[in-house]
C-alpha cells in the first residue's frame, strides 16, 4: 500500500471527484517527485517483486527490480519502505485525452485542477452558483479544499521528468529503465526524439515539459462550447498565479458566480435521457449559435417573446409561452436565440419530447433547488385526437398536486393553434355530445395553460423579397437586385412557398452553387 510522504489535509466538500483517481494517482506522483527532490540519495534495496523503486538518482527502476530505504519516519512506514507509485505515462495519456476531448491547452495539470473545481457539484458551490460567495460555516470549509488545491497547483509537473531521469520522446517506460546500481552518468542515450531523429539523454526536457506547455491541435472542445472552455483555461491561469488560498478562492467563487458549476454550469441546453424509471438529464454540446438579430422580421413577436422572458429572469410574475403558426418562420429559432441571448444570465433549456412527458416531473425535481432559470422547450408540439400525452402535460403545467418550480417555464412551438387537431367531421360528432361545451373545453384547456401565445404568418410577398435581400447582403451575395429577387420568386414556387427557411434555403442554394469570392 503506498503511503504519501507528506501530511496533505484531506478535503472535505470537494470528494468524489468525476475523475478521481487521475487526482488521487498525480497527487501521490507529485507528492513523490517532490519528497525525492527533497531527500537525494536514498538507499536502493534488492527487489522482492513488490513495486517499483528509484535509484539514487532518482531514476525509476523496473517493477520487481527492489525498493526504497528512506530514513526512518520519513514515510511514516516502519523502515521507511515504499511500494510502487502510480504508472506516471498512463497519469499523462489521461491528461492528454481530456485536452483532446475538452479542448484544453497550456499546462494540462492546472487545466485538469480547474476542470475538478468547476465541475463539482457540491453544497458550497451550488450555494455559489449565479450568486457568489454565501460566507458562514461553508466558505470557511471551501476555503481549507482550496488550500489543498492551491498546494496541488504549485506542484511543478516537470519534477517527474526529473524523477524518471529520462526525456520522453523516447522512453518506453518504466522497463526501458536500467537495472538497480546503475550509475546514470554511464547511462546510453534512452530512445530518439521523434521530431529530430536525435538522441534524448537522461534529464533532458521531456514528456512532463511538454504538457506543461500543452498546444492543442485545434482551438475547439467536443464537450464545452468555446466560450466555457476559454474560462476554465483562464481560471486555470488565475488559479496558477494566486498569491494565497483568499486570492484562490475569490477567483473560484467568482467563477461560480458567472458561470454557475456542473453540467449546468458548464453547459447551456439539455435533452433527457431515460434508463429504465429513471430520467437522466445530459447536456447538448452543439447548439446552434441564432441571435434575435438573425432572425429578419418578425419584430413584434420577438419583443413580446423577449419581454416575458426578461421577467422570468428577474424574478417577477411571467408566463408559459406558445408560439405557433406557419412553418418556416422561424419560431425554433427564436427559442434557440433566447438561449444564446440569455444564457450568461443563468438561463438554460431543456427540450424535451412527447413520449417523455411522463419524466417531466422527474426532471423538475432535479431542477428545482438550482440557482438557475430552466426552460422546458418542446418543439413542433401537437397531437392526434388518439394521443393521450397531452393529459400529462396539462397536468404538469397546472393542476397537479404539485406546483411547478418558480424557476422554471414551459415554451412551446407548433403549427397548430389549439395543439390538438381539429377537423371538421368534429362539429357533426358534438351533435351527438350530451354536453358540447365540456368536450369543447377538453380540447381547448391545454393551449389555455400557456398565458402567453405569439403567432408566426407567413410574410407577403414584400416581406418575403426584403428576407432575401438582408440574407444576401449579410452573406455576401453580391448580384442586380432584379435578377436576386426574379431567381428567389422561382425557388419559392419550387420549394415550399414564401417563408423565412425557404429565403434562407435560396441564399444557400446561391451560395452553393455560385462564386462570391472577393466581394464585400
Amino acid at each position: 500500500m503506498y503511503e504519501r510522504f507528506t501530511q496533505m489535509k484531506p478535503l472535505v466538500l470537494y470528494r468524489n471527484l468525476k475523475y478521481q483517481k487521475l487526482f488521487d494517482d498525480m497527487e501521490r506522483l507529485l507528492d513523490r517527485a517532490g519528497v525525492l527532490d527533497a531527500v537525494p540519495g536514498p538507499e536502493v534495496l534488492p527487489g522482492d517483486g513488490g513495486g517499483a523503486a528509484v535509484s539514487a538518482a532518482g531514476a525509476s527502476l523496473p517493477y520487481g527490480a527492489g525498493r526504497v530505504q528512506f530514513p526512518q519516519g520519513m514515510t511514516g512506514i516502519p523502515g521507511g519502505d515504499v511500494t510502487a507509485p502510480p504508472d506516471a505515462y498512463e497519469c499523462a495519456n489521461q491528461l492528454i485525452e481530456l485536452a483532446a476531448d475538452y479542448g484544453f491547452e497550456g499546462n494540462l495539470w492546472h487545466c485538469f485542477l480547474a476542470f475538478c473545481l468547476a465541475n463539482h457539484e457540491n453544497a458550497f458551490s451550488t450555494a455559489c452558483e449565479i450568486r457568489g460567495d454565501v460566507g458562514g460555516t461553508l466558505s470557511h470549509l471551501a476555503r481549507q479544499d482550496f488550500a489543498v488545491f492551491k498546494e496541488l497547483f504549485d506542484r511543478d509537473i516537470t519534477k517527474l521528468d526529473e524523477m524518471a531521469g529520462t526525456g520522453s520522446r523516447g522512453a518506453a517506460g518504466a522497463g526501458s529503465m536500467p537495472a538497480a546500481g546503475t550509475d546514470s552518468a554511464d547511462m546510453p542515450a534512452t530512445g530518439t526524439d521523434s521530431a529530430a531523429g536525435q538522441p534524448v539523454r537522461a534529464g533532458t526536457a521531456g514528456l512532463w515539459h511538454d504538457l506543461a506547455d500543452f498546444t492543442p491541435v485545434g482551438d475547439g472542445s467536443r464537450i464545452f462550447n468555446r466560450r466555457v472552455r476559454d474560462r476554465i483555461i483562464e481560471l486555470s491561469v488565475a488559479l496558477g498565479k494566486a498569491a494565497d488560498v483568499e486570492s484562490f478562492a475569490v477567483a473560484v467563487t467568482q467563477f461560480y458566480h458567472e458561470f454557475g458549476v456542473g453540467k449546468y454550469g458548464l453547459n447551456k441546453a439539455f435533452r433527457i435521457e431515460e434508463n429504465g424509471h429513471d430520467a437522466r438529464v445530459i447536456p447538448v454540446v452543439n447548439v446552434e449559435h441564432v441571435y434575435f438579430d438573425d432572425l429578419v422580421g418578425y419584430q413584434l413577436q420577438k419583443q413580446k417573446l423577449i419581454e416575458n422572458t426578461e421577467a422570468f429572469l428577474s424574478g417577477r410574475a411571467a408566463n408559459n409561452v406558445l408560439l405557433f403558426g406557419d412553418a418556416g418562420t422561424g419560431k425554433s429559432s427564436c427559442i434557440k436565440a433566447v438561449l444564446n441571448e440569455y444564457y450568461d444570465r443563468g438561463l438554460r433549456i431543456i427540450e424535451v419530447y412527447k413520449h417523455q412527458f411522463h419524466a417531466l416531473s422527474s426532471v423538475l425535481e432535479q431542477v428545482q433547488d438550482r440557482n438557475y432559470k430552466f426552460i422546458i422547450y418542446m418543439d413542433d408540439l401537437s397531437f392526434e385526437e388518439s394521443e393521450l400525452e397531452y393529459k400529462y402535460l396539462k397536468a404538469i403545467i397546472e393542476g397537479g398536486l404539485g406546483r411547478k418550480p418558480n424557476n422554471v417555464l414551459i415554451y412551446a412551438t407548433s403549427n397548430r393553434r389549439h395543439l390538438i387537431r381539429e377537423k371538421f367531421s368534429d362539429k357533426r360528432e358534438l351533435d351527438d355530445d350530451l354536453h358540447v361545451n365540456d368536450t369543447v373545453q377538453e380540447k381547448l384547456s391545454l393551449v389555455a395553460r400557456f398565458g402567453v401565445t405569439i403567432y408566426f404568418g407567413s410574410p407577403d410577398k414584400k416581406q418575403f423579397q426584403n428576407i432575401v435581400k438582408v440574407l444576401a447582403e449579410r452573406h455576401h451575395v453580391v448580384m442586380p437586385e432584379e435578377e436576386l429577387l426574379a431567381e428567389a420568386n422561382k425557388w419559392e414556387l419550387q420549394h415550399g412557398g414564401l417563408s423565412g427557411r425557404t429565403a434562407a434555403q435560396f441564399i444557400a442554394y446561391l451560395l452553393g452553387t455560385r462564386s462570391f469570392s472577393g466581394e464585400a
